[in-house]
């Protein structure tokens, strides 16, 4: 079973600082039907990621309210795709299909696209 990370307050700056891989993070909450949806999802995402660079996360966006204030959550889930580079390459507020989320980390490991498309 391909892990999903569960990132905090306490834990979130170490993680970061160390890793190379592209992060997705949901930032959810123990409350709200689509966030109980999406972390379904997490799994799944882990396992296609499995053999790539790419870790899958998750926070608790209630008990976590210094990570959650630095992303600006105001609505939940908040999913945001950090580059390799630690900059983030794109946030996304409400569900979206798996393939939404396959997609954002696909760009942020520089998948796809037109250029791909055309010259491979």
């Amino acid at each position: 079973m391909v892990e999903v990370k569960e990132l905090s307050d306490k834990n979130y700056v170490p993680f970061i600082e160390s890793t190379d891989a592209v992060v997705f993070i949901d930032f959810y909450s123990d409350t709200c039907p689509p966030c109980q949806t999406l972390l379904t999802y997490l799994p799944n995402l882990a396992q296609h990621y499995k053999d790539e660079d790419v870790v899958i996360a998750k926070v608790n966006a209630a008990d976590n309210p210094k990570l959650s204030n630095k992303f600006m959550v105001r609505s939940v889930p908040l999913t945001v795709v950090i580059g390799k580079d630690k900059v983030v390459k794109q946030a996304e507020v409400g569900l979206l299909g798996l393939e939404g989320y396959i997609k954002m980390i696909d760009k942020a490991l520089g998948k796809g696209g037109f250029f791909k498309k055309l010259f491979g």
